[in-house]
């Protein structure tokens, strides 16, 4: 494994120095310009998809076509265009796409639109050859020549000229090799053989490394390509070790003598302060150093001083430290590196970073980059993502079964960023850990691959095996976490991100865990819950695993963003099924609607973790949306990053920020009878404690009148502290109305709001002229015939339509990858404006006070109804089969009109008043003169939702989890 396999039985070749030194070189600052040659452009290219190109030694050979690098296959549009026999890497678990009657188009016109994930607009798995003659010049002949190739994907040979003179199969750092003794002066041909399939180690299909669900299994080099001349006396490596207690960093310099120099070096250490406020240069460490070995590994002190700068979310100063190498007979050499004065620890349940408690608020990046289906290698492209991960309020970010390049590392430097790196592998689907497959050296070899390159970098905090393994993981990963927790105590470890059902390794620093998130929301919604007894197992910090996953519905207006190699043809798709249902136009509204139940999820799913007492923090799944495993629209932004247009960042910093007020409402719906209490709690992660401040709260309407205020003195209340500071109570009987109010409390700049709506004790009495019934029965339609009014109130009673499970909360993930788990909706959109809730205080989506009229209740299909028909309350489909569906509609039928509700408006009429709110406002409005419903409707068409017939049902056609394609 590493520098040492196999390929086809061949030796590799062993690198001359270390890799695990060499590959991370680069991405300190090195020499001039003038010793590098810039590798990037034409390149001469072969595709290899017979793999016949080793044997007949190609290396040898010239090849006709070209490709531009860096950049990959896709980028150069080569490879095969996708197919129904594409092999793609991923997991599918539905392929009902291949065998529905109803999708054949889809996969049979050109381009073939699969639902799956992006649509690349080439596919190739295999090796492939590049080929590029370079000029060496003379001067380099006394020095040495390395190769730089900064994110191959993923397993390189390089050929210089005839001899093979390295292979490495890095999926996350540089590819770096010694090649001086295999160059001359004059002209070279460097071949590099490419291969990205997962043959010789299988990190896992879905892991986001490799897999078709984001990044793409794409072939290609990507990032910096150089050659790179030094002395030959050089620093090939420096390690950083802070220690801001005794306020010093500790240097290991790694020199390689490859020249076999005998004699003295000056060995000069500058060290200078690095975005900060005030710069400041330190005095020079001067050592003087015998050099006879091979490699030598120098150990340096350098004290900071008492002005040392600490490195951390609120304060991201940096120092660079350089390295001159002098020696008495040789050129110099520089070398340089930027680190952090910062230490992470846990001290029972909580991580500390230098000292002070942290809640990690943190983001799962899933390598989702949509334009190219690789990560940028530019820092400003990671300032633009993680700037916007920043203005939303996280401090934290998990890359899950990926390590990013050395720009991101840079950017989260800069910006003040936890980061938890993860090796390459999702080992579940296809493959297992701790059975003596190529997969557990290749994770040892490629975790010290990944420390040796961004191991300085102070957002490095947290490192984890990958994501949720199978196999004999545990004992695997509780080595794995002995052996990093000896070797480097610059981070804090964990064996694997894992959801609920996973056993979490006993080695863990800190788990992160499923199993402690969820809204409990089968019962009435409150404020109050949080998720102790699921943790009080863990004697480490705990991080909620993957919180959220909560759907919005798809946003048509990206389609045309997809200007890259990959095209959004599952929109595409979803879209036509839309518009074959005829509601094409509600696309926005739906959006909309769905976008505001998913913030309301998202806002109390995470304030309950900051609730939650041994609660360390929380990985959301995720900022922007997945477009992979079916197509999972979980983002409060798009896959690019964007916002959508229904939820901003500043409204997420109300509960997403260092300092966050939580209100612990029992319920959120009140009468008039009643007084409204709550407790006010405060999580003071910020970067210092709150003293003598005033949290002042208010209560208003919707007109902004203020029914009540009042403040809470706060004396001191330290870092890390959260709990109760006071109370809200305040009598509701002044209320006479249905009416929506909010409580907001504000503390310095942090503010946070929790809506609540108050309803009359008693509801006057409205005699209606309707015929109110659970049935079409004979009264009803004889009444109906007659030019009367009907209410049918069929709670129960559907047929067309019960398949549709609906919840409250929507969508978890995507109904495809979970075969129609339920929820199938994704909220309702409501004709707020329509008189018939004149009397019934409503916006125009989901909001708390529909939970007692939504969750687990029935929907009607709609399909048979006039196209351009559109219901008061309509529940929103999985976009899978964006079917039209009601839970509230009027309609002229014959000479008379009715009013239909799939919702249970008459049961436990004691303990619903918002049922018997909606119940009287309709009621009001047929007895009014306003009820003049616009469509006709044939009465065999609402007779033919309540009717017992076979219906077609969701067919996945293989039912294997994943499904293997198969007829």
């Amino acid at each position: 494994m590493g520098n040492s396999i196999k390929l086809h039985n061949k030796p590799i070749i062993q690198v001359i120095v270390s890799a695990f030194i060499l590959m991370s070189f680069f991405c300190f600052r090195s020499e001039a310009s003038n010793n590098q040659l810039n590798l990037a452009g034409t390149w001469q290219f072969k595709i290899d998809p017979a793999d016949a190109g080793v044997n007949e030694r190609w290396f040898l050979s010239t090849f006709e076509e070209t490709v531009t690098l860096p950049g990959s296959m896709r980028d150069n549009n080569k490879g095969f265009k996708p197919s129904l026999t594409t092999n793609w890497t991923g997991s599918i678990y539905d392929s009902s796409w291949y065998f529905n009657p109803a999708l054949e188009k889809y996969r049979t016109e050109e381009p073939l639109k699969f639902p799956f994930w992006l649509t690349p607009n080439r596919h190739y798995v295999g090796p492939a050859w590049y080929q590029k003659t370079v000029y060496i010049p003379p001067e380099w002949s006394n020095r040495s020549v390395f190769i730089y190739l900064e994110r191959p994907h993923w397993e390189t040979t390089i050929w210089i000229d005839t001899i093979e003179v390295a292979h490495q199969n890095s999926l996350s750092t540089p590819h770096c090799a010694n090649i001086t003794q295999y160059l001359k002066p004059g002209k070279n041909k460097i071949t590099i053989r490419v291969d990205n399939r997962l043959d010789d180690v299988n990190v896992g299909p879905d892991s986001h490394s490799v897999t078709d669900h984001t990044q793409g299994n794409w072939n290609g080099i990507i990032g910096k390509m150089l050659l790179i001349s030094k002395s030959g006396v050089s620093i090939q490596h420096i390690d950083l070790y802070p220690d801001i207690h005794n306020k010093e960093v500790l240097a290991k310099i790694v020199i390689l003598n490859d020249k076999n120099y005998t004699g003295t070096a000056l060995l000069k250490c500058n060290t200078v302060s690095d975005n900060s406020a005030e710069p400041y240069p330190l005095k020079t460490v001067l050592k003087k150093i015998i050099l006879k070995n091979r490699t030598d590994t120098i150990v340096v002190t350098i004290p900071l001083g008492d002005k040392m700068l600490l490195w951390d979310e609120f304060t991201p100063n940096r120092y660079r430290f350089e390295a001159i190498l002098e020696p008495n007979d040789m050129p110099s050499d520089t070398l340089s590196s930027t680190f952090g004065m910062r230490e992470i620890t846990t001290a029972g349940k909580q991580i500390l970073v230098n000292g002070n408690p942290v809640f990690l608020r943190g983001n799962v990046d899933c390598c989702i980059f949509p334009l190219t289906g690789y990560p940028p290698t530019d820092v400003e492209s990671w300032l633009n993502v993680f700037g916007k991960t920043k203005a939303y309020g996280f401090n934290h970010i998990r890359f899950h079964s990926w390590c990013p390049p050395e720009a991101a590392f840079e950017a989260a430097d800069r910006l003040g960023l936890y980061l938890q790196v993860e090796g390459p592998s999702w080992a579940n689907h296809g493959t297992n850990l701790g059975t003596g497959r190529p997969i557990d050296q290749y994770i040892y070899d490629e975790s010290k691959r990944i420390v040796a390159a961004y191991g300085n970098h102070p957002s490095f905090c947290m490192f984890a095996y990958g994501n949720e393994p199978r196999g004999n993981y545990v004992a695997y990963l509780n080595d794995f976490l002995k052996f990093w927790k000896a070797k480097d105590q610059r981070r804090i470890y964990t064996g694997a991100s894992i959801g609920g059902s996973w056993k979490p390794c006993s080695e863990n620093q800190y788990q992160v865990k499923g199993g402690a998130r969820g809204l409990p929301w089968e019962k009435r919604p409150n404020s109050t819950f949080n998720y102790e007894q699921n943790i009080e197992w863990s004697k480490v910090p705990f991080i909620t695993h993957e919180l959220g996953q909560y759907c919005a519905y798809p946003n048509f207006d990206e389609i045309p963003k997809y200007t890259g190699v990959y095209k959004a043809y599952n929109f595409e798709m979803f879209r036509d099924i839309l518009r074959n249902n005829h509601i094409e136009n509600q696309a926005k509204d739906f959006l909309l609607a769905s976008g505001e139940l998913q913030k309301i999820c998202y806002k109390y799913e995470i304030e309950a973790t900051l609730r939650t007492k041994g609660m360390s923090g929380y990985q959301m799944l995720e900022l922007n949306d997945f477009p992979g495993q079916g197509t999972a629209l979980v983002g409060l932004l798009d896959a690019f990053y964007d916002e959508k247009g229904d939820v901003t960042a500043k409204e997420f910093n109300e509960f997403c920020s260092p300092v966050t007020l939580l209100a612990t409402l029992p319920k959120f719906v009140f009468t008039s009878n009643e007084n409204f209490e709550s407790g006010i709690e405060l999580a003071n992660y910020g970067n210092k404690p709150i003293e003598n401040d005033t949290v002042n709260w208010i209560i208003k309407n919707a007109s902004e009148q203020i029914i009540g205020s009042g403040t809470i003195l706060v004396d001191r209340y330290d870092v890390g502290q959260v709990g109760e500071i006071g109370r809200v109570n305040l009598p509701l009987h002044a209320v006479v109305d249905a009416e929506k109010f909010t409580l907001e409390c504000s503390v310095g700049t942090s503010v946070n709001h929790w809506d609540l709506w108050v309803y009359p004790e008693k509801l006057p009495e409205e005699k209606t002229r309707a015929y109110i019934t659970d049935t079409l029965d004979e009264k009803a339609i004889s009444t109906l015939q007659n030019g009367g009014d009907v209410l049918l109130l069929a709670a129960g009673k559907v047929e067309n339509g019960k398949d549709v499970v609906q919840y409250f909360t929507p969508v978890f993930w995507n109904t495809s990858w979970f075969k129609m788990r339920p929820p199938h909706t994704t909220g309702v959109l409501i004709q707020n404006n329509h008189p018939i809730f004149r009397d019934f205080p409503t916006s125009f989506h989901s909001d708390l006070q529909w939970w007692e009229i939504l969750n687990r209740q029935q929907v009607m299909n709609l399909e048979n109804f006039p196209p351009e028909f559109r219901p008061l309350v309509q529940p929103i489909d999985t976009w899978f089969l964006n079917r039209r569906l009601g839970l509230l509609f009027e309609a002229r039928v014959g000479k008379g009109r009715i009013v239909v509700c799939s919702a249970d408006l008459t049961s436990d009429r004691e303990n619903n008043p918002v049922a018997n709110q909606l119940l009287y406002s309709i009621n009001r409005y047929m007895n009014s003169v306003d009820f003049q419903p616009k469509n006709t409707i044939e009465l065999s068409v609402i007779k033919e939702l309540f009717e017992k017939k076979l219906r077609s049902s969701v067919d996945f056609y293989t039912k294997d989890s994943p499904d293997e394609l198969k007829p």
